[in-house]
């Protein structure tokens, strides 16, 4: 089963040590990671940092499109009454059919704010529960989609490259 992740951290750095935790459980055999971002927003940013983290070259231009609408364009939206609504509704149109919802864009645009971080994975085979016991200790929140075979080939077709 494939599933798109989103760990949110209450500091700037959360992400970035989640990470690290990350690639030791892929290492482990916990979990087969597609491809993963790490968003941090310091207190006192315009908007967060997203950095991508794939090696492979050609995979990574198309992944790099998905973490440039949701950690670039989604946080360019501002936050003035119905614009953001309808912005977000506007982005959702690039990940209709993979899986990652209007909902989810919203989850996602208000639970990342300022002074903290995210880690956003596509991942492949994993054991989430076990991945969170990797985490415990850590100031986290969830937010999950499991996508769908329809989705997950969307999802990789549309950002995978494959």
């Amino acid at each position: 089963m494939t599933t798109f992740t989103v760990w949110k951290f209450e500091d700037p750095d959360g992400a970035q040590h989640a990470a690290t935790l990350l690639q030791n459980a892929e290492a482990d055999g916990l979990v087969t990671v597609i491809d993963h971002a790490v968003m941090t927003w310091p207190a006192g940013a315009d908007k967060p940092e997203t950095r991508h983290s794939h090696d492979d070259a050609k995979h990574g231009a198309a992944w790099g499109a998905l973490w440039g609408i949701l950690g670039g364009a989604l946080f360019a939206v501002p936050v003035v009454g119905g614009v953001v609504g309808l912005a977000i509704g506007a982005i959702a149109k690039s990940t209709e059919g993979a899986g990652i919802t209007k909902d989810d864009l919203a989850r996602i645009r208000t639970e990342v704010v300022e002074g903290t971080s995210a880690l956003f994975v596509v991942t492949e085979a994993g054991n989430l529960d076990r991945l969170g016991e990797r985490m415990r200790g850590t100031d986290k929140k969830l937010i999950t989609t499991n996508l769908t075979d329809a989705e997950r080939a969307v999802l990789l077709e549309t950002f995978g490259g494959s």
